[in-house]
């Protein structure tokens, strides 16, 4: 099966920087007509601005924690590409919670921001998905990827907060692909650990220290670039994965296979 997106519609969210954008950029390169999507419209206008005049990229800045962005955002893909294929649901908030301060309200703002906007979008867009397909009964209908955190399944009690948002995407991703496969749309995620995001770079910039420590936890000894990540995303997004859906990959240098460590997944 190809890897091929040519010709694909896909909206990429989170797109304004770091692991979203890498998404993003690496789409447009291999074809596909790019919708990148992020509350920063600055970020937005700096990394797309001239590129988005014309050609297989726009961008759309909104908060898609508010139900009537993401209706904006999907009217606004329609008219500039008349259809969508591909979902990547890549925006997501770093953050560390107090396990034992009840006046804590960091898991609910975690999950706000982490889960609610990707459940809302892909049920838009997988009804709009169903309406493209309306009159053909054979062939894919589109995928949906999220993209999620081996936090959902590592017990850092400092990343609560973050650790259920990423164990909810998990099991969004699940229940969606079941509901979704007799429409032919796939849903499958990337639980990703040590990966260059930007709230990673940002803590490096912090703790120079902090590299050594990552990649002590890591078995490959590194953390991955972001072009890693948007090749598993294409993966998932492509006919190679066909016969894939509800499927959490891992993708972090074996870290998961390792004890608990102290180290923080990004």
């Amino acid at each position: 099966m190809s890897l091929s997106i040519a010709g694909k519609t896909a909206i990429v969210t989170g797109a304004a920087n770091g692991i979203g954008l890498a998404i993003g950029r690496h789409f447009a390169e291999a074809g596909a007509n790019v919708m990148f999507a992020d509350i920063d419209e600055k970020g937005l206008v700096e990394e797309l601005g001239a590129q988005a005049e014309e050609g297989n990229v726009r961008y759309f800045a909104g908060d898609l924690r508010e139900k009537l962005t993401i209706a904006n955002l999907l009217s606004a893909t329609i008219d500039a590409f008349e259809q969508i294929d591909i979902l990547v649901n890549a925006a997501r908030q770093f953050g560390t919670t107090d396990p034992l301060d009840a006046e804590d309200d960091s898991v609910m703002g975690l999950l706000q921001q982490n889960l609610m906007p990707a459940l809302r979008l892909s049920q838009h867009v997988a009804r709009r998905m169903i309406r493209q397909a309306e009159g053909r009964d054979e062939g894919p209908v589109g995928t949906i990827v999220n993209l999620g955190s081996i936090a959902a399944y590592r017990t850092l009690p400092d990343l609560l907060g973050y650790s259920i948002s990423a164990a909810a995407l998990d099991q969004m991703t699940r229940s969606l692909a079941v509901a979704l496969a007799p429409h032919r749309i796939r849903v499958n995620a990337v639980a990703f650990g040590s990966v260059m995001s930007a709230s990673l770079q940002t803590v490096l910039r912090d703790r120079r220290d902090y590299r050594e420590e990552i990649a002590r936890g890591t078995p490959l000894a590194r953390i991955a670039d972001a072009r890693e990540l948007a090749e598993t995303a294409r993966f998932l997004a492509s006919e190679a994965s066909c016969f894939m859906t509800g499927q959490i990959l891992t993708l972090d240098g074996g870290r998961s296979l390792l004890d608990a460590v102290s180290v923080p997944a990004h």
